[in-house]
Order: C-alpha cells, then structure tokens, then sequence
C-alpha cells in the first residue's frame, strides 16, 4: 500500500533522515519506535508532502505521490494525525469535525455518515459537540483529533505520538480506539515512544535512531529484541 524506498530529507545540510525504506502493507497497524528526534516526525511529515525528498521515492498505491501537494496527497487517502493535535481551539467540536470532511464537501450524506460513525466511537464527543475544543480534556482532545481525521475517510492514517501527555487510563482507552478503527478498515501507521502499548497492537515496527531505521520486525520480535526492551520499553 505504502513504500517508502531510500528516502532521505534535509534541513538545510543536516539529513533529519537518511535513506529510510518501509513498507505498510494494507490492513495493517505498523508502528516507528524512537526517542524524540529520531526521525519520526520527519517521515510522516514528508509522506503527508509537507517536506521535500532530497532522495528517494515515496510510492502510495503504485504511484509516486512525493511531488504531489499536501491536498492531494489528502484526497488520495493519506490523513496525517499530527502530534500536537492542531484543533481550532475557538471552534466548536463539531466545526472542527466538519473541516475534517472539507474533501468530501460537496457529499453531504457522507459528510453526516462519517459524522455518526466518530460519535459512536466516540460518544463524549457527541455529548460535547457544542463545546469549544479548546475546553476539553487532553484525552478528549486527542479524541477530536483522531476523529477529525477519520471525516476524511483515509486509506492510510498517520498517528503521531497518539498517547503523548495522557493518562494511563486513556491511553489504554486510547489504543483500544486505534484498534477499532483499523478493525473497521483503516491502514494504520503510528509513530510512538510508548513502545509497549504500541507493538501490542501493532503487527510490525521499525526502530529509529538518529534518522536511519536500525531495527525492523514483527511486534514479537521487537518485543523479544533486547535491545529495543533495554532502550524502549524496560525489562
């Protein structure tokens, strides 16, 4: 579905990555581990066709899509689910949902169908919908988040850094959530620290380290890596 072939981006002279390739098969949930900095970012920014390549390709259901513009890149399926959220705090739940859909606008029955389908994933939503985004939680933020992207109908969702700042509870409530959607048909890729809630769900990862992946595997593999358990997850 997604490959990534030798792809390396820079700032300037310094390479934030350096020749990554990885591939998401469709249907899965595949997940890049690695320390704040690391390249992770980076990747789904330059998947998303916010940064330039300095070499390589990106290549999205057999199409080079490493040229095209963001909006397109989000019509083709491709929703990035960015770390920090970006809501519009001043609007609404529901105003903000809606501009999730905008490439669907001119649907108006899809629009309301994708509307249904994040309240019942996730009911407190509904039962704030009038409320500014900026009130809620940090959970039921990152909730909005993650819903406002799925208006989009994606392919394939980026998650960045999904349980950054939250709660035991909510991030296991969370992850739950992440599995739910990608039961119901939505490729997963998930950047995240958290390393243990992540490969439980997860059915692949790649570790990253200053810019160039240094692990890959299945999620049992990682696990029982001993390496990525010292650096990552603790035993």
């Amino acid at each position: 579905m997604l490959k990534l072939d030798n792809v390396t981006v820079k700032y300037g002279k310094y390479a934030a990555i350096r020749d990554v390739s990885l591939t998401v098969e469709k249907g899965e949930i595949v997940v890049l581990l690695g320390a704040n900095g690391a390249g992770k970012t980076t990747t789904f920014r330059t998947i998303s066709g916010l940064n330039q390549l300095a070499g390589g390709k990106i290549i999205f259901e057999d199409l080079e899509i490493h040229r095209k513009s963001p909006n397109k890149i989000v019509e083709m399926g491709i929703v990035h689910c960015a770390e920090d959220r970006k809501l519009f705090p001043q609007m609404s739940v529901q105003e903000n949902l809606n501009l999730g859909g905008y490439v669907h606008r001119k649907n108006k029955q899809q629009i309301k169908n994708s509307m249904k389908e994040v309240y019942d994933l996730f009911p407190i939503l509904y039962e704030k919908r009038d409320d500014p985004a900026g009130s809620l939680s940090g959970g039921q933020q990152q909730m909005l988040a993650i819903g406002r992207a799925l208006m989009a109908k994606p392919k394939l969702m980026l998650l960045d850094e999904p349980s950054i700042g939250l709660a035991p509870l909510i991030v296991e409530q969370m992850f739950e959530s992440i599995q739910q959607i990608n039961k119901e048909g939505t490729t997963i890729l998930l950047a995240e620290q958290n390393a243990n809630a992540a490969l439980s769900i997860a059915n692949r990862g790649y570790v990253y380290e200053n810019g160039k992946i240094v692990v890959q595997g299945s999620s049992q593999e990682l696990f029982e890596n001993e390496e990525v358990r010292k650096a990552y997850i603790g035993a």
